[in-house]
């Protein structure tokens, strides 16, 4: 399918043919849930962490007589029924990581990227560069655009002056394409592929 090209002037730049292959599946919510919850048990720190009963330092020593005393037949303080003793099956240290295979994967990318192209999101830009870092010039020229809440993903690398100039702007995110993933694509109102970024997602995704 073909689609126009704009600049950050608003300008028509051309068009493009966009793969059918990569833009025009049908949406597939199982594989997007599976993959989004993929990519941030990844990105889970896992170090939440209580001391267990072994842990924990008070005496051992038995504080109660076995018998005669009315109570329980406690061995020390630690336990986990005390205040100031070990949890019991508290949570350790460890990965939340698990295993995804890299086809389902792709193919959740590609139904993201499907996904913003039926929804009318997606949106070709020439290039993304700017003559100056300058954040307020490029607060104007989004606004100009309507791009309040957007994805830029671009070819190999991000231009350094856009880079910086977005750097502080809510709800925009720059990426360079090896960085397009199906969480950031989601999570974004706007999706806006460089001439270059689509080059290199549709090698990518081939």
């Amino acid at each position: 399918m073909k689609v126009d090209v704009i600049t950050l002037e608003a300008g028509n730049a051309g068009s493009v043919d966009l793969s059918d292959a990569i833009f025009s599946l049908p949406a597939r919510q199982d594989l997007l849930q599976r993959t989004v919850r993929w990519q941030l048990a990844k990105r889970q720190a896992g170090t939440h962490k209580t001391k267990g009963r072994s842990e924990i330092a008070l005496t051992g020593k038995k504080f109660v007589k076995q018998k005669g005393s009315g109570g329980a037949r406690h061995g020390d303080r630690k336990a986990p029924q005390f205040r100031g003793g070990g949890k019991a099956f508290g949570p350790v240290v460890r990965s939340h990581e698990h295993d995804l295979p890299k086809k389902v994967r792709k193919l959740a990318l590609k139904t993201a990227l499907s996904v913003k192209q039926a929804e009318g999101n997606l949106v070709v830009l020439d290039q993304a560069s700017l003559a100056d870092p300058k954040t307020k010039g490029l607060v104007g020229i989004l606004a100009k655009l309507g791009w309040s809440n957007a994805l830029i993903i671009d070819g190999d690398a991000v231009e350094q002056n856009f880079a910086r100039a977005a750097a502080n702007i809510p709800h925009i995110d720059v990426l360079p394409s090896q960085g397009a993933n199906v969480y950031d694509i989601l999570r974004h109102n706007t999706l806006v592929l460089t001439k270059a970024g689509l080059e290199r997602l549709e090698e990518r995704l081939k």
